[in-house]
């Protein structure tokens, strides 16, 4: 499908003007006859048309109602027997619930607008209802972050995204893509980033809650220790006495601390009495 109307800057626009990226993603996302995915700003329709050549169901949410009528005109006879739903609305309203979906029931594939990454990621993989697959379009950096290992293996640096994610499922780089697969073009490059096996394995006895306020208190400010840091908020007796239980140095920094490590300081931290 053709571009027909200027992208928006304020939307974060950057709209696909090839065949090749579209294919990649839905390789990314394994994307099969009877699959359900859900994509988060259609566009102009260049991966839309792509999930529904593979047989996948879509539905495509979308706040540009130029981008809607376009899609509506173009892909009448998909919308007409039930293969494509178009919604409009402002991703950051999302309720997967509210769309019907059923947990691990579906897969999210998306060329998501730069500025909403971190928004978009913590939120389709910390909600309620969590697809099976995830594949976004992101900044490379962004993706690196994401997908880049953690503690223990040797050199490894922690962050907030990275633990965020990886605490949900497999996170990884499936293919870089070069800005000159966009119009307009970007400023940097960008990368396909899949997260595969979604589950809540990881909170068997701690709540995501409290490990996403530990652990973003013990980022909270990096060049601090992570003691330092996390007895701001929990006191230095219980601060002590988790780090202790871990096995951690008091002089040790939140970006050397493993996903394990994590749990271990969430459990620790919020049943300190």
């Amino acid at each position: 499908m053709s571009e027909s109307f200027h992208h928006k800057k304020s939307l974060g626009q950057h709209f696909l003007n090839s065949d090749i990226v579209p294919t990649w993603l839905c390789d990314a996302g394994a994307v099969t006859a009877g699959d359900t995915v859900l994509e988060i700003g259609p566009g102009t329709g260049a991966l839309t048309t792509a999930l529904l050549a593979r047989g996948a169901t879509v539905i495509a949410l979308e706040t540009d109602r130029r981008a809607l009528s376009t899609l509506a005109e173009t892909l009448d006879e998909e919308i007409t027997r039930g293969q494509l739903t178009l919604i409009e609305l402002d991703v950051r309203q999302l309720s997967l619930q509210a769309l019907g979906l059923a947990d691990h029931g579906f897969k999210i594939v998306s060329n998501i607008p730069y500025y909403l990454s971190g928004y978009l990621f913590r939120n389709c993989v910390e909600h309620p209802v969590q697809p099976s697959d995830l594949v976004f379009l992101v900044q490379k950096e962004v993706a690196k972050r994401a997908a880049a290992p953690l503690p223990p293996v040797p050199g490894a640096k922690g962050s907030l995204l990275a633990l965020s994610l990886q605490a949900y499922g497999d996170v990884a780089i499936y293919k870089a893509v070069s800005r000159g697969h966009f119009t307009p073009p970007p400023t940097v490059d960008s990368a396909i980033v899949t997260v595969r096996n979604l589950s809540r394995d990881y909170f068997t006895d701690i709540s995501e809650a409290d490990f996403f306020t530990v652990i973003r208190a013990g980022f909270a400010q990096k060049r601090k220790q992570l003691k330092s840091n996390l007895k701001t908020i929990f006191g230095e007796t219980c601060t002590t006495h988790a780090l202790a239980g871990a096995a951690l140095s008091p002089t040790i920094r939140a970006e050397d601390v493993s996903l394990a490590e994590w749990y271990q300081l969430t459990h620790a931290l919020t049943t300190c009495q």
